[in-house]
């Protein structure tokens, strides 16, 4: 029968997906709260990337309340899927527009990767849902 918890992390592997989260953190929440003040680099951006003016604090909204809902711990599972949601939305638009591939196409994945791996690092439920290993045999003693 399939083990239900994942071993306990490491002290070690545990400061290292705390590590990864509060980057991704403080990246979002710089993001989201540029977006609440009428600032022109993001009102002229997202106008080249085709979005209508007087979106920006709606965005940074979204942006906030994902990114709060990833740091507290019992929700941070639906904050990562809806961020993974938003990181879809700006590849898709740069995908669109023609950006640079590595640059600015991929920097959704790039923010994706850092989130996923920063809370599956850090939350034993998420590596026990999706392990990197095979499931050791059957224990000792126990049939198949």
């Amino acid at each position: 029968m399939p083990r239900l918890l994942a071993d306990p992390p490491s002290r070690a592997v545990t400061i290292a997906g705390h590590a990864l989260s509060s980057l991704a953190i403080l990246f979002l929440l710089f993001d989201g709260l540029i977006k609440l003040p009428p600032l022109d680099v993001v009102t002229t951006t997202l106008a080249e990337l085709g979005y209508p003016a007087g979106i920006e604090r709606g965005l940074g909204l979204m942006i906030l309340i994902c990114t709060l809902l990833y740091a507290v711990p019992r929700t941070a599972p639906l904050g990562a899927i809806l961020l993974t949601a938003l990181f879809g939305g700006a590849i898709a638009t740069h995908l669109r527009i023609g950006s640079p591939v590595f640059s600015h196409l991929l920097f959704g994945v790039y923010l994706g990767l850092l989130v996923w791996g920063g809370l599956w690092l850090r939350d034993p439920r998420l590596r026990a849902l999706l392990p990197f290993r095979h499931a050791t045999s059957s224990p000792q003693g126990a049939s198949s």
